[in-house]
């Protein structure tokens, strides 16, 4: 591993938020110190619960009933582990993943993990660009293509937002996530699912690897859990704190962060496994296992659930999903491009071109097949996401483990063999879809 040349300098991640938090002092009470920390775990936690996770959730559980919970719990414990890591690298190393990769890998490597980086963030732009326009669609008749073309002006609640400070952003983020679960705790309520196949549910069964439908669906999952750019992103904004730099300062920034990710994950567990067992419970035990598109689970909600609440009740959880992804996806682009190519742009600017790459296949697939093209895509962005996935984790596992760049604070023997255990799998995954699909 080589330091980076002298003309690329490593500056603080997210400058204009670098540090901005203030923490209070060690020995103040520590639910006062635990809330200053709280925060970023919910910013990551968005990815996990994106309008691409509708997209797999309802056509898993409509399709194989409450089988693929499973999928959801084991994907959330590996995101629970790699985005304790992510935290860890950005507190102790004082770099997020893109610049750890530009600091220590060659400049064709790290131009090629940035554009692979590039193409998961636009896909996952995708996913939130047609999620929004679906929403508006069930929610005020809105067609589709014009949903996509309007969800550009969407940079402009970026730019507000930020205007007033990395706490009110993250407030923001977290009333969203809120409505979300509220929405779906609802849902349940009427839909009254069988605890007995939840429970069975979240034990996993090999024929989600040797069927290949429940397979492409199960890393679709996969995909839309343990995201890619979460890894950037994370890594990153847990430096907006101003904790103490010295060793047990540190070491209280990195539980405390950690405590944090792991409680927005498991709201964001709640809310997948929500998701996916409304559709089990009210389209795969009614025999309808073809329900696969969002607007068809919003449709056929009130007539199956007997309350005319329940779509529009959906229908306002999706357009919350779709715009507090759009937040934290701007944020992974501005990190990602600033930590890999050391180049700043406007935040508008950035947002408009990520945005412009994601509404140009949405427009050409919802123009050329119609509404039920979106849902296809959704999907396919998500597998998308998927195969991205590697390529993140691994220089992560590699940095965290490191005790040249980590010191002390470097994974120990078991937090090693666990991450790249999960590492292993995801590879591995991967590899079995791909053989599928050649």
């Amino acid at each position: 591993m080589t330091p980076p040349p002298a003309s690329l300098p490593i500056h603080g991640s997210l400058s204009e938020s670098h540090r901005s938090v203030a923490v209070p002092a060690v020995g103040t009470a520590f639910g006062r110190r635990l809330f200053a920390f709280a925060g970023p775990g919910f910013l990551v936690a968005v990815g996990y619960m994106d309008p691409g996770n509708w997209a797999t959730d309802i056509a898993g559980g409509s399709a194989f009933g409450y089988t693929l919970l499973s999928v959801i719990l084991v994907s959330n414990l590996m995101a629970i582990v790699l985005q304790a890591l992510s935290a860890r690298l950005g507190i102790v190393a004082g770099l997020d993943l893109a610049q750890a990769c530009r600091q220590h890998y060659s400049k064709p490597v790290s131009f090629g993990l940035w554009v692979l980086c590039e193409i998961a963030i636009i896909a996952c732009d995708l996913a939130e660009v047609l999620g929004t326009a679906i929403a508006l669609q069930l929610l005020f008749g809105l067609p589709l293509v014009y949903g996509v073309i309007l969800t550009a002006l969407d940079v402009f609640l970026i730019l507000a937002l930020q205007r007033y400070g990395f706490r009110k952003l993250e407030a923001f983020v977290v009333a969203l996530l809120l409505i979300i679960a509220v929405c779906f705790a609802f849902e349940l309520l009427l839909a009254q699912p069988s605890l007995a196949g939840i429970l069975g549910g979240l034990v996993p069964t090999p024929q989600i690897v040797t069927d290949p439908a429940k397979l492409y669906i199960a890393i679709g999952i996969l995909g839309a859990t343990v995201m890619p750019h979460n890894l950037y992103l994370h890594s990153s904004i847990v430096q907006t704190r101003a904790h103490r730099r010295d060793e047990a300062g540190t070491r209280e920034a990195v539980k405390l962060a950690t405590i944090d990710s792991t409680v927005a994950l498991g709201l964001a567990f709640f809310i997948n496994a929500a998701i996916l067992i409304l559709a089990a419970a009210t389209f795969h035990t009614a025999g309808r296992t073809d329900v696969a598109d969002i607007a068809d689970a919003h449709r056929l909600l009130a007539p199956m659930l007997g309350m005319g609440a329940a779509s529009v009740v959906f229908a306002i959880a999706l357009l919350a999903s779709g715009q507090n992804s759009t937040v934290t996806g701007t944020l992974a682009g501005q990190i990602v491009m600033e930590g890999f190519l050391n180049i700043r742009l406007p935040v508008w600017q950035r947002r408009l071109i990520t945005r412009g790459l994601a509404i140009i296949p949405a427009v050409i697939v919802v123009g050329a097949m119609g509404d039920a093209g979106a849902t296809k895509l959704l999907v396919l962005s998500q597998v998308i996401l998927s195969l991205q996935l590697p390529f993140a984790v691994v220089p992560l596992v590699m940095f965290t483990g490191d005790k040249r760049l980590m010191g002390r604070f470097a994974s120990g023997r078991w937090l090693k063999v666990v991450a790249w255990a999960i590492t292993v799998v995801i590879i591995g995954l991967n590899a079995t879809l791909l053989w599928g699909m050649l």
